[in-house]
């Protein structure tokens, strides 16, 4: 079976929408922690939100994936005590910065998983991204 080439959008779109989902969970699961639940936030902490909130809801903008790779250091750097919440694949996703954050093995699986989606793209079959995840990442 053959994909068209409007239909190979799909391989990035699957990507992005994963991407993305996990972005909102984030935001959502760190707004129920200090300092963001707290009845005073700070006009930084308001911001920081403000912006994640901002990012998911307005993918592919203008500068989308540096913005978010800023907000992602963020993280580490102002909030570590989030990191444990903080999806691994985010730090891929927005890449430059965040990948110093990654241990070498894990970017080589990664690496690898970006590879097969490029390469079910080049071959026009069918791919399932969280399927591939799952089993490069020894899920099942």
């Amino acid at each position: 079976m053959s994909i068209s080439s409007s239909e190979q959008s799909i391989y990035d779109q699957e990507y992005y929408t994963y991407h993305l989902e996990l972005l909102a969970a984030f935001s959502a699961q760190i707004q129920q922690l200090p300092p963001f639940n707290t009845e005073s936030p700070l006009e930084d902490d308001q911001e920081f939100i403000a912006a994640l909130t901002e990012l998911h809801g307005q993918p592919k903008g203008a500068g989308f994936l540096e913005q978010g790779q800023a907000l992602i250091c963020r993280v580490v750097g102002a909030y570590p005590h989030l990191m444990p919440l903080l999806y691994r694949d985010l730090l891929w996703f927005f890449g430059g910065d965040c990948l110093h954050f990654m241990p070498d093995e894990e970017i080589t699986i990664f690496q690898q998983l970006d590879e097969q989606r490029e390469e079910a793209k080049q071959q026009q079959v069918p791919f399932n991204y969280r399927e591939a995840r799952a089993k490069l990442m020894g899920m099942h």
